[in-house]
Order: structure tokens, then sequence, then C-alpha cells
């Protein structure tokens, strides 16, 4: 196969994967999950500067994210 070939098909399936986080990202701000709100997310203001920090937000989108693709690995290697 060429190389164009398989830079064609990775484009395809790295579009596809951003339009399923799209389509999550969407479906889950009409819904009132605390994203972004959780204690352990810091917001520091100060003047005309605020700085935010979501700490708790990154420790638990890792956790999901590491799960998803090690349900999915697992599936593609049998």
């Amino acid at each position: 196969m060429s190389d164009f070939a398989n830079l064609g098909r990775l484009l395809v399936f790295l579009g596809l994967g951003l339009a399923v986080v799209g389509a999550l990202l969407w479906g889950l701000s009409r819904t009132s999950l605390p994203i972004g709100r959780l204690p352990g997310d810091f917001r520091f203001e100060l003047g005309n500067v605020s700085c935010f920090a979501p700490l708790a937000t990154m420790v638990i989108v890792s956790l999901v994210l590491t799960l998803v693709l090690n349900v999915i690995l697992r599936l593609l290697n049998k």
C-alpha cells in the first residue's frame, strides 16, 4: 500500500475520532454535569488576570479515557 493511502486512512480515522469527541462534548454540554466546577478545580483571579486549573476534572477525564482506550485495545487484540 502506498504512503498516501496510509495517510488518507489516518486522516479519515482522525476526522471520525474528532467528530465523535465533538458530539460527546456537545451532548455533555446540555447536561448539568459539573465538569470544570468540581472540588479540586482551582480558579485564581487577581485584577484583570484570571487563571483556571481544572485539576480534578483532568484526573477524571484521564481515568475515563484510560478505561475506554484499554477496553477498545483489548477488543481489537482478540
